[in-house]
């Protein structure tokens, strides 16, 4: 080891807190559209959500090409004297905060229903296909060059899931506060979402990223750098494709992954419709919201001594199970107090918040894994594979709430109440489509996933020993 490397600060709570500022950033933005521009476009822009669903689902086609181009952008650069990853969090801050922004003009509510969905499709896809792309690709693959160890990794994975908690929170409680408009029609009170308000509100989330983002750079240390070589060449990109086909682990925890956001962000999206349009009630939503962030939390201060007992794909299993029971149980309970929905939604989000908690950190098994099957480390490519996965479970549940949305008859019409057969399908599909959706993840993790605790510290030592040889 050189006398550079013996001078570079040791890991320790300044990269947790800034590692968690990464994912704070960049949900200022994600929850932002997976949670609210569903609801946006169809109650404000006016766009039926069929259609808004279709064009978040072609977007991610866009994605195979730019989330893979992106890793492999990252596995070839030079190292900066910041690091092979922290550079893009300066470059791309302000070109993913201003994309964000320019989706949710309400200004152009009254255009042409064409200019509406192209400006949609325009803004959306250079904000998640391009920006927040060559931003989140390098932020992710960058937790397991900041350190080597499995139980620091897991350190990272809990501190970015908090950081995404504490931003969904604002943004989950936030908007429906702030962004809603009261009318009483008749004896019926409802909740109309004011497009103005949001458009601004879209503006100070896309100024708070920056700053988050910029507080990441600063705080965070690359240590696990691997030098450049001229004469190292990285599998093509059709290799890569090849070897992930053959790749279980990979292959299993992509899948768990679009299973968890497709249960999670209909969760979410739904309870967009759930609260203002059945409960009538906003106020509830925002509370649900803290109660997330309860369950989360809870979650965070048990994901690592389970884990560690446990193992990480064991607990996550468990847990997913437990919040598809919940789900279950909620939907033949079908209280008609909103209190009591949004306390057996912290029950549901105390077992999805396992996973979530350690999600981050599997990923890193899986890139170890690979580095042991073929020799080579490939943290940007494998990343990013799993982030267009990723992707592709936020696309997947913004196009079958869309299609549910239209199948129950889901229309918002200014100064109408919602229909009561309309009310009952939104609360029918908030619950079950969820809970399916997690009993699928449990029996992918436990059944498909091998990286279980035993070969993870197999592979854990085997590693350590190569690099000391190294």
């Amino acid at each position: 080891m050189n006398s550079k490397a013996q001078t570079i600060r040791p890991f320790g709570l300044r990269d947790k807190i800034g590692y968690l500022f990464g994912d704070f950033g960049n949900d200022f933005t994600f929850i932002l559209s997976s949670s609210f521009l569903l609801k946006f476009y169809t109650d404000v822009m006016h766009v039926s959500a069929g259609i808004v669903g279709i064009v978040m689902m072609l977007a991610r086609f866009v994605d195979a090409f730019t989330d893979v181009t992106m890793g492999r952008i990252c596995d070839r650069s030079r190292p900066t004297r910041a690091g092979k990853f922290k550079p893009w969090l300066l470059r791309m801050c302000g070109p993913v905060a201003l994309s964000s922004f320019l989706i949710y003009q309400s200004s152009l509510a009254e255009a042409e229903l064409w200019i509406r969905v192209l400006w949609l499709s325009v803004t959306y896809i250079l904000w998640g296909s391009v920006f927040y792309t060559t931003i989140n690709i390098p932020y992710g693959s960058m937790a397991s060059s900041i350190s080597r160890e499995p139980q620091d990794r897991q350190s990272l994975s809990t501190f970015r899931s908090i950081g995404s908690v504490l931003a969904g929170v604002i943004v989950g409680a936030g908007v429906p506060l702030l962004a809603y408009d009261t009318r009483v029609v008749g004896n019926v009170e409802i909740q109309e979402l004011n497009g103005e308000k949001f458009t601004v509100i879209a503006g100070v989330f896309s100024i708070l990223a920056i700053v988050a983002y910029i507080a990441c750079y600063f705080l965070t240390t690359e240590r696990v750098i691997v030098e450049h070589k001229e004469d190292r060449r990285l599998p093509s990109v059709g290799k890569l494709i090849t070897n992930s086909l053959k790749n279980r682990a990979l292959l299993s925890i992509i899948v768990a992954s679009v299973l968890m956001l497709l249960s999670q962000f209909t969760l979410q999206q739904l309870a967009n419709y759930i609260y203002p349009d059945y409960y009538a009630n906003t106020a509830a939503q925002s509370a649900s919201t803290v109660a997330m962030m309860v369950g989360m939390f809870v979650a965070a201060i048990g994901a690592k001594p389970l884990s560690g007992r446990f193992g990480k794909a064991e607990i996550s299993a468990v847990s997913n199970v437990v919040a598809a029971a919940v789900l279950v149980v909620l939907f033949f309970v079908r209280p008609e107090n909103v209190w009591v929905y949004v306390a057996f939604n912290l029950f549901a989000w105390l077992g999805l918040g396992v996973f979530t908690m350690v999600s981050w950190a599997l990923i890193t098994d899986v890139i170890d894994d690979s580095e042991i099957r073929h020799g080579i480390r490939e943290d940007g490519s494998i990343y990013s594979l799993y982030s267009f996965a990723r992707k592709l479970g936020q696309a997947a549940a913004a196009g079958i709430t869309g299609l549910l949305l239209t199948v129950i008859g889901y229309e918002k019409v200014e100064g109408a109440p919602i229909a009561e057969s309309v009310k009952s399908g939104l609360y029918n599909i908030s619950t079950l489509i969820p809970a399916l959706g997690f009993i699928a993840l449990a029996a992918v993790l436990w059944f498909w996933y091998p990286l279980h605790k035993a070969r993870v510290d197999a592979n854990v030592r085997i590693l350590k020993e190569r690099h000391k040889e190294g």
